[in-house]
């Protein structure tokens, strides 16, 4: 089919991306439209769009929006001058006026979609493509745009299905096959990454996206100064600013932290980190989940005893043959024990996804007091519980008759709501290193929230493990069973021997498939920091990361000493 018409070229894909920017705004109210424009004016307006005079365009259409008259097309244009200047926000309410004025218009959709995307608002632009995709079914940039959202998300194999829609469509879409290439290398396929990244670069040799899957796939396969020399060249390309440019950093000092080029490497990762913080300060510098963490600690201290699990078979039971919650902090090995769990036939798994939020939202909004939850009765704990379940069943699971494992390393912070909504689960705790644990953390990525966001400074992320590790230690001796410590050096150093041990305790078979978490790892639906380096399989080699930078890292790793010497750590 022909293209719906649109005001501005679709997304490439290619990461180029605005300033940091404030959040979404909401809607504008639903007043009359407007006086129409004279046809002649939108005559004009047409041929200047026909004959690639943007300039011209733009102007026309503020000029008459200045005259009051309103229009979608005059929105959109208006809209995509504001996005050039670096103000998308407030081309968010213009092209959220222009859908109100035209609900079904594909240009305005894409628009609209694209800008939610600047504004990393995914879950948001995610729904509008879709609506997108729901007019226009055949156009593939539509379905293209449409994986962009889902990518963002971290939702992968759903953004790799709207990718090969949009090539089936359209075998030359250049974003779909970026989006390929870029989801190719996060799960380790660095051989795929390479070849879908060619094709892009051959007729796109500045698409960024396409520039960074080739890098990763480079650095793979040892050739360094390659990588190191295109990363360069990127970070250094104007157009390139923000998340980008901050993500090419990040590689960057991979790189040269592979190279033994430990200064270079420091400096890189620190560079694209404070990128980071600045894009993201507006919406979570002021979040503090520290603090929370810290003031729901304090509530605990005060009240010892207060959220004691509920009597034994006052809840109804659970679809699950048996609950299993898999806490810890990011990087501590969570993903290499879902990845081996999973092995088994009996186990099915909830990866890093919200399935708590309905509890969250009521109990644990105040941080400063937990009274409410300490008090609720098997009713409300029911009825929570229920929304529990119907949330995973939501994300695409059916747990009934199996082992389900709930793993988001950061539940640590929901503790006090698990031991009252769920105290006959189980509870795996995995440990790290510590100071692997924070260093890690530090040079990553993750999808940016309030807690991620104290990850991207290093005294703020020691300081953040101290208080996640304080609270939950704190918790520990108040459910109704132990909870099991799973050492992540001690799982590495002897896999089939504890995989054996967590068998037993979760009530599952041991198997040998348990060992090819390599092969699961390609299959993932959500994307991690740890995908890559479990796409080959078993390794010993990842520890001890931080050593190099010891000096540096000594005053800001300095609250992480008695975690050290609680979980046997040598601190030397």
């Amino acid at each position: 089919m022909s293209q719906p018409p649109r005001i501005r070229p679709l997304s490439t894909g290619f990461s180029f991306r605005v300033a940091p920017q404030p959040a979404p705004a909401a809607t504008p109210a639903a007043a009359p439209p407007g006086p129409r424009p004279p046809q002649s004016l939108m005559d004009a307006i047409g041929g200047h769009l026909s004959s690639g005079d943007m300039a011209a365009a733009f102007s026309a259409a503020e000029a008459a929006l200045a005259e009051g008259y309103e229009h979608p097309t005059l929105l959109n244009l208006s809209a995509g001058r504001l996005e050039a200047e670096g103000k998308p926000g407030e081309a968010l309410v213009r092209l959220q006026r222009a859908r109100h004025l035209a609900p079904g218009d594909p240009g305005v959709l894409n628009a609209l979609g694209l800008c939610l995307l600047n504004l990393d608002a995914a879950a948001e632009a995610e729904a509008v493509f879709r609506d997108l995709v729901a007019i226009v079914p055949d156009f593939a940039p539509a379905h293209a745009n449409l994986g962009q959202a889902l990518a963002a998300a971290g939702r992968l194999d759903r953004a790799g299905a709207a990718y090969r829609r949009a090539l089936e469509l359209d075998p030359g879409q250049l974003a779909a096959l970026a989006g390929l290439a870029v989801i190719a290398a996060r799960r380790g396929a660095f051989g795929e990454a390479e070849t879908l990244a060619d094709r892009v670069l051959a007729r796109a040799p500045d698409a960024a996206d396409a520039l960074m899957a080739k890098a990763r796939a480079e650095a793979d396969d040892g050739r360094l100064d390659e990588a190191e020399a295109r990363l360069r060249k990127l970070v250094a390309d104007p157009r390139l600013p923000g998340v980008g440019t901050a993500d090419a950093l990040n590689l960057l000092g991979d790189v040269l932290d592979l190279k033994g080029e430990r200064l270079g490497a420091f400096g890189a990762w620190s560079g694209g980190n404070d990128i980071l913080r600045r894009h993201y300060a507006h919406r979570f510098a002021s979040a503090g989940a520290v603090e929370h963490t810290r003031r729901m600690d304090g509530w605990l201290a005060r009240h010892p005893g207060r959220l004691a699990p509920p009597p034994e078979g006052s809840l109804p039971p659970g679809p699950a043959r048996s609950h299993v919650f898999l806490l810890g902090f990011p990087r501590s090995g969570t993903t290499l024990l879902e990845a081996a769990l999973t092995g088994s036939p009996e186990v099915v798994a909830l990866e890093e996804q919200e399935a708590l939020a309905d509890g969250v939202r009521r109990y644990l909004r105040d941080p400063t007091d937990l009274t409410d939850l300490a008090g609720a009765g098997p009713r409300d704990l029911a009825a929570f519980r229920d929304a529990y379940w119907t949330r995973v069943r939501q994300a695409g699971l059916e747990p009934g008759g199996k082992v389900f494992l709930d793993r988001y390393p950061l539940n640590s912070l929901k503790l006090p709501l698990i031991q009252r909504l769920f105290p006959e689960a189980t509870i795996l705790f995995a440990l790290r290193d510590p100071r692997d644990v924070v260093f890690s953390c530090w040079r990553r990525r993750f999808q940016m929230s309030a807690p991620m966001f104290h990850l991207l400074d290093l005294r703020s992320a020691a300081g953040f493990y101290d208080a996640v590790m304080t609270f939950s230690m704190r918790l520990e001796g108040q459910t109704a069973a132990p909870w099991t410590f799973v050492q992540h050096e001690a799982l590495l150093a002897d896999f089939d021997g504890v995989m054996q041990s967590i068998c037993r305790t979760v009530g599952v078979e041991w198997t040998e498939a348990m060992r090819d978490v390599g092969a699961r790892n390609a299959e993932r639906a959500i994307a991690t920091p740890s995908a890559a380096q479990l796409a080959g399989g078993l390794r010993t080699d990842g520890g001890g990361a931080w050593r190099p930078y010891a000096e540096r890292l000594a005053e800001p790793f300095a609250p992480l000493s008695p975690w050290l010497r609680r979980f046997g750590y040598p601190e030397a």
